[in-house]
């Protein structure tokens, strides 16, 4: 059985070199911290878009506008119609769940003195809308109201157009198409787009975009099923609609932006790369510096292979307490941190999945950067490492 170098003896080793050790476990924190960030931001934003539909909700678009609901337009009749005309929608005291609302993007402003705002999604609702997304809750002031310029913000929206949360409060106002809308009420729909939405009634937002249609009509089914959302839509071609599940709506979207979520990937492994490059630089130093003592240990009975797992021993520990550091401070600082995408925003997320991509970034960046040098170390003949000084 092979003779293994005890644990305390590399855990002793670290203490020799206190600057060493410190640059180190900065590194690997650093390392360790991005790859954290990467894939909260990749967890994040996949789930904003796929939490947000329903399965039960159905979308009723403009003929040929089913990939951007900004880009659509229904006819004004067509909630009341499908409402009607279409048995097997959910209803509530004789209310049934047809929401018809109005999704674009506006110029929003803060403050009056800006020279432009920020592109942000606007969507025009009525009360119906409260029961297709129940996702959405008012957790401060209330409802707008129609005719009096007021708005309901998501609880990302200050984050969106980069002011405090605190500039936006009920009462304050926004600039929305030039002119100012009072704040109702503020309102949560966690880890969804709509949480980065501002939402007013329908009919104001018709008057500021100068249009009569609609851009969508959300349907929350019963009994019936996407199938005989579709076969209505076919059968009225005097609407020129089509109907698409909720759910599949933003895992297009999702795909859609697949490609930024890929290209944030790669530049953090790209980053991660040089990280532990500049890793083996410092531990070739680190261990180049410890060839007399390497040979001793050999001359003493051990064998290369236990001297190599003492070396990954090491490099493991120092890795393993950068990545709870970057771990704790992931919780502390990116968990919930607002990102800004398109017209939207999302929230980061470090949920227990992206907590072990992290771990097990800073176990892979402890073996990788201790391996090589100490394999170069070892391969020295026994005399010549005895008389290295």
């Amino acid at each position: 059985m092979m003779k293994r170098l005890p644990f305390d003896y590399a855990v002793r080793n670290l203490g020799r070199g206190p600057v060493r050790l410190l640059l180190s476990v900065a590194g690997s924190a650093l390392v360790v911290l991005l790859v954290l960030a990467s894939a909260a931001f990749v967890t994040g934003m996949k789930r904003a878009l796929n939490i947000t539909g329903s399965d039960r909700n159905v979308i009723i678009l403009g003929a040929g506008s089913e990939e951007s609901i900004e880009r659509s337009e229904v006819d004004s009749r067509a909630a009341t119609i499908l409402a009607a005309s279409l048995p097997g929608i959910r209803t509530r005291l004789n209310v049934p769940y047809v929401s018809p609302e109005i999704h674009m993007g506006l110029a929003v402003k803060a403050d009056p003195a800006e020279d432009q705002g920020r592109l942000t999604v606007v969507r025009g609702v009525d009360s119906r809308a409260f029961l297709v997304h129940p996702q959405v809750r008012i957790f401060e002031g209330r409802a707008p109201e129609a005719g009096r310029d007021e708005i309901m913000i998501g609880r990302l929206v200050a984050p969106k157009l980069g002011v405090a949360d605190s500039a936006l409060v009920v009462g304050g106002k926004l600039w929305i198409d030039g002119r100012p809308w009072t704040i109702s009420g503020l309102f949560e729909a966690p880890q969804t787009v709509m949480d980065a939405e501002i939402w007013c009634p329908f009919t104001d937002v018709q008057i500021v975009a100068q249009r009569d249609s609609l851009s969508c009509v959300v349907v929350t089914l019963e009994d019936a099923e996407l199938a005989d959302v579709q076969a209505f839509a076919a059968q009225r071609l005097d609407l020129q609609i089509a109907a698409l599940g909720e759910a599949e709506y933003y895992r297009r979207l999702a795909a859609f932006f697949g490609p930024i979520r890929v290209m944030v990937l790669v530049t953090a492994a790209l980053i991660a790369m040089g990280g532990v490059l500049g890793g083996l630089n410092t531990m070739f130093a680190a261990f180049s510096s410890r060839v007399r003592e390497l040979g001793t240990l050999q001359v003493l009975g051990y064998r290369r292979l236990a001297i190599v797992l003492s070396l990954v021993q090491e490099s493991l520990v120092t890795a393993a307490v950068g990545a709870i550091i970057a771990i704790v401070l992931g919780l502390l600082f990116l968990d919930g941190l607002a990102i800004r995408f398109s017209m939207g925003a999302f929230g980061l997320i470090v949920d227990h999945t992206v907590v072990l991509a992290a771990l097990a970034a800073g176990l892979v960046l402890g073996i990788v950067g201790a391996l090589p040098p100490a394999l170069r170390c070892l391969r020295m003949p026994i005399n010549q490492a005895l008389r290295s000084g």
